[in-house]
């Protein structure tokens, strides 16, 4: 009798999989002929990537401006925000480096790059920090005021002294559409992963 019951256990067991490889398979399927970032938007401007793994979350962007200026841009989703039964898209947080040659100082904001729901991507600034080197992050060094305790005209002026280094609509609606088409990429090989465990048996 215990070997009757083992079978029988084995073979819902194996049911089991069965039915949750179906599950995969439909879901890989379902992924592959649903892609809504296939259509890329924005674009990169004088950006080039520096970094982006298949394997992080994060991408890694440099420009070089004249008179020796840098920037860096790291950015990568965050999370999902909830309202009701409404689910709103992912927003990014994007840090923006810049440095000047000759200089061991850096300037860094750190923003949040949202859609409006207007077909508007846009970015705003939730910190702004006066960095003396980056390997000199103590933390008891001050950066620099809460951003949203700044004279708002002085808001203004940093949001537009990145956008005029190009950080703008095109290059917030481009950084947006890759981040979530990277994470769909790799949403589709974890679920490929898994049916490949399962089919295995």
């Amino acid at each position: 009798m215990p070997r009757v019951t083992t079978l029988l256990l084995k073979g819902k067991r194996a049911l089991q999989d069965l039915q949750l490889l179906k599950v995969l398979q439909s879901e890989i399927r379902y992924e592959l002929s649903n892609d809504p970032y296939k259509n890329e938007i924005g674009g990169l401007g004088d950006f080039v990537i520096d970094w982006d793994s298949p394997h992080s979350k994060d991408v890694v962007m440099r420009k070089n401006c004249g008179s020796g200026e840098e920037l860096a841009i790291s950015a990568l989703l965050g999370e999902e925000t909830f309202l009701g039964d409404d689910c709103y898209p992912k927003e990014a947080e994007m840090k923006v480096c810049v440095k000047k040659a000759g200089l061991s100082s850096i300037l860094q904001f750190d923003c949040k790059v949202l859609d409006n729901g207007q077909d508007k991507i846009d970015f705003h600034i939730q910190n702004a920090y006066y960095l003396k080197s980056p390997t000199n992050l103590g933390s008891s060094a001050y950066r620099g005021p809460a951003f949203w305790s700044l004279d708002p005209a002085l808001q203004l002026e940093l949001k537009q002294y990145l956008i005029s280094r190009g950080i703008g609509e095109s290059l917030t609606s481009f950084l947006l559409f890759h981040l979530h088409k990277k994470e769909q990429n790799q949403y589709i090989k974890w679920l490929q992963k898994l049916e490949a465990m399962l089919a295995h048996n």
